[in-house]
């Protein structure tokens, strides 16, 4: 299994600590909410959704060389939200992460997702 393929597996099942083991130590991280972030706010982001969610199910994936793009369906109890993940990957360590949200789905379906 790879680490893309661990990372999916991790994040989804609410494992932060597995998820945190496959981040380079100067991950880069950036998503389009309106708040900043490193990535122990996206791992807490991840956590809340993973225990929020219904469902995580990942619809796509497209691997490049160094890395991949993935889509999640993210079913909440009154609506889905999609996102988009693009991971850069280097030595088997996840060193860069770009998340791009359904911003109006996740404010409607998983409100104070990103609020401190």
């Amino acid at each position: 299994m790879d680490v893309v393929d661990l990372w999916v597996k991790s994040w989804t099942s609410d494992d932060l600590p597995g998820a945190r083991k496959l981040l380079a130590p100067d991950v880069e991280t950036e998503w389009n909410f309106d708040a900043p972030v490193d990535d122990e706010e996206l791992l807490q982001v991840l956590h809340r959704i993973a225990a929020f969610a219904d469902h995580v199910t990942l619809v796509a994936r497209t691997d490049a060389v160094d890395g991949a793009a993935l889509i999640y369906d993210l079913a909440a109890p009154f609506g889905t939200a999609r996102l988009v993940e693009f991971l850069g990957v280097d030595n088997q360590k996840i060193n860069e992460i770009r998340h791009v949200y359904d911003v109006t789905a996740i404010d409607r379906y998983f409100p104070d997702l990103y609020t401190n």
